[in-house]
């Protein structure tokens, strides 16, 4: 662990300031957790503090500490901070709160983080506003509470912005090795990329777990991933915090469909993070990570001697993208020859009760079921209740999906249907077994789905997202503006005439030729105002119609006619995550469609291509039932001249949409656009 936070996260010297509940509790939690080095309390008036003897003030200390935990007043804490920092240590947990989170209700919280940070220098601070850390590997912990991590020679990392949690996660019995517990708090001086990049530098460190609630560190994020690809190690987030950006979208469909929660999912998955919906699927994702890494896909084998739980497996493999591929004829020949002819062979297999106890044949159907091509092998087995039961008697499953395993090389995991029906007796039994425990099918399947990552991923590969720059004054253009802002970079657009006043509209109308649409400058979403009309022949009536709307211009232009599918596309910048590219289906129907699919800025050619792939219109633009197919090249292309215009202005650009992109069997036309634009913040 070679950067700036090994003494604070190894300590081999802790000091503790305070004489309160908070600051007692870290002495008594070193000696539970067998620090075997010196902890020095510091207090100027008590003689004593959990039986250590107390230093009056840090000058009096034998020796400069690693590590410290502060747990005094915020204006003593910055004080405490900045003679630390002059000494050389190596780091503290600032537990004190009232700086920068609390902003909102503290008019000098600002300052007092703004001083903290001077005081603090060079020396790394954990927090402030939060409990510090645990590491179970090497016995140290500077942690202020009760906690339910046990000692380990290796486990997952596990980084939390609260406190709160990190204690609850550490209290689960999932027999989860936790190897360090850290929370970040409001990250004044380090923040959760670079805790988790310290983390994963330890060898012994098999994954890492975020508990997010928001993202102030982008580009440590993108280090943080690049890190971690080449290790090996898989990292796992659940982010927390609903979308504020779609609920004041103001006048595009762009903004409706991608907030800030579908950033924060498009950044992951750019990055190669796995992201989780619950604390529950966040820990079964761990469990199964520390395990087998990340998985080479989410096709497994599953086999249970309940024909009920084979359906449930089946029903909620679907909503996590988990797949059953078919038993090969050597499996099905060598199944039946384990089970007998009653078996009906499938996967997910249901192998009855006809071989309970016989391990030898248990044995011989779980190692079938093992060497097909897939990524996991699940056994749903559930144990009874120690306390209320004898479950010794379903131990054979352990012995025999064991032997598979040794037969086999493959992971075989353990699966119960609900987490009470592993104990954590059980679930020992099962990790020294050399298999792998997971507790609840929903968050099991979460954390496979989560976990598949192909090899190939070409989404790995991909340029690191362009970060947000928020411009300042963001102003739409007008239609015709912000069409020929992204002609500039290659947009296919129609044909068209800026037209005032009666005259003016007729002579565009007389130009441009049946068929033509006409439309109203200056009204947002007018096709649901009324706002557009199309004329496919005779062009009296629509000049008529466009007199009676509320404007004196318009913007008159070529009609498309052979479109095979409307497509949205747009870019939003979500000042935590980055530029959202959203392909979705396009035209007035766009929210309630909602079928939209999620990028960053910029996605490569192949991105979009498998973007589009994933739409549920990708059949019409690929040629349904014998109809046209569109030009996916052509679509792709426009796509890059939108994100083209995003990057030439970046730090401008606000927003853009494309509603419709009317996509035909020879070209991808913008038939609609919107840009909003400001001055750059440099």
């Amino acid at each position: 662990m070679a950067s700036r936070l090994s003494r604070l996260f190894k300590p081999r010297s802790i000091a503790v300031i305070g004489g309160g509940f908070w600051s007692t509790n870290v002495i008594e939690e070193c000696r539970k957790i067998g620090f075997d080095g010196p902890v020095y309390p510091v207090h100027p008036l008590r003689p004593e503090i959990a039986g250590c003897a107390t230093n009056s003030d840090l000058h009096a200390l034998p020796q400069v500490p690693d590590a410290t935990f502060i747990g005094v007043n915020r204006e003593a804490t910055i004080e405490l901070v900045a003679t630390l920092s002059a000494m050389g240590a190596g780091g503290a947990v600032c537990f004190a709160s009232g700086f920068r989170e609390a902003s909102a209700e503290l008019a000098d919280g600002d300052a007092l983080q703004t001083r903290l940070l001077a005081a603090a220098g060079a020396m790394p601070i954990l927090g402030p506003n939060c409990y510090g850390f645990i590491n179970a590997l090497d016995r140290a912990a500077l942690w202020p509470d009760q906690h339910g991590a046990q000692l380990c020679e290796t486990g997952v990392a596990l980084i939390t912005q609260s406190s709160n949690i990190a204690i609850n996660l550490t209290m689960v019995g999932r027999a989860l090795p936790l190897a360090y517990v850290v929370t970040a708090g409001n990250q004044a001086s380090v923040s959760l990329p670079e805790i988790g990049a310290a983390l994963l530098d330890d060898p012994r460190v098999t994954a890492l777990g975020l508990h997010i609630e928001g993202i102030s560190d982008l580009s440590g994020f993108h280090a943080l991933a690049r890190q971690a690809q080449p290790l090996g190690k898989p990292i796992v987030a659940l982010k927390v915090g609903s979308s504020e950006q779609a609920q004041q979208a103001a006048i595009s469909h762009t903004a409706s469909l991608a907030g800030s929660a579908t950033g924060a999912r498009a950044l992951f998955e750019r990055l190669g993070i796995a992201q989780v919906e619950s604390l529950p699927q966040l820990l079964e994702t761990l469990r199964l990570a520390h395990a087998t890494g990340t998985l080479p896909s989410a096709e497994i084998a599953c086999a249970s001697c309940s024909g009920g739980e084979a359906s449930l497996a089946a029903d909620t493999a679907l909503r996590h993208g988990v797949r059953f591929p078919p038993l090969s004829d050597t499996q099905r020949a060598a199944l039946a020859k384990a089970l007998g002819p009653r078996v009906a062979l499938a996967n997910p297999l249901d192998y009855h009760t006809y071989i309970w106890g016989d391990v030898a044949a248990m044995t011989a159907t779980f190692t079938v079921l093992a060497q097909g091509d897939h990524a996991l092998t699940c056994i749903i087995v559930d144990f009874p209740r120690p306390d209320r039961c004898d479950p010794s008697a379903w131990t054979c499953v352990i012995d025999a999906a064991s032997a598979a395993r040794a037969a086999t090389g493959k992971p075989i995991a353990l699966l119960a249907s609900l987490p009470e029906l592993q104990s954590d007796e059980i679930t020992a039994q099962i990790f020294e077994a050399g298999l792998i425990p997971l507790g609840g099918i929903d968050d099991a399947f979460a954390a496979i789905g989560a976990l598949a990552r192909p090899a190939d991923d070409g989404l790995a590969q991909e340029a690191d997202p362009l970060c947000p720059r928020m411009p300042r004054n963001p102003q739409p253009l007008t239609e015709a503006e912000s069409k020929t802002l992204l002609a500039r970079h290659g947009l296919h657009i129609p044909q068209s005439r800026r037209a005032t006043g009666k005259i003016g509209l007729a002579k565009a109308a007389r130009e441009i030729g049946p068929p033509l649409v006409i439309k109203a400058e200056g009204m947002a979403h007018k096709s649901e105002h009324g706002g557009v009309i199309l004329a496919s022949d005779a062009i009296g009536d629509a000049l008529s119609g466009a007199l009676a709307m509320p404007t004196e211009t318009w913007l008159v232009e070529e009609m498309v006619t052979d479109a095979v599918a409307e497509l949205l596309v747009g870019v939003t910048c979500d000042p935590a995550h980055g530029h959202v590219l959203t392909l979705g289906a396009g035209g007035v129907l766009t929210e309630l469609h909602r079928d939209a699919v999620h990028l960053l800025v910029p996605a490569s050619h192949e991105a979009v291509e498998a973007a589009l792939d994933q739409l549920r219109l990708a059949p019409l633009l690929r040629g349904y039932r014998g109809r046209p197919a569109a030009d996916i090249p052509a679509i792709v292309a426009a796509v890059a001249a939108v994100q083209d215009t995003v990057v030439a202005h970046h730090g401008r650009v606000a927003e853009v949409e494309i509603n419709p992109l009317i996509c035909t069997p020879h070209s991808a036309i913008a038939a609609d656009a919107l840009i909003t634009i400001g001055d750059a913040n440099d």
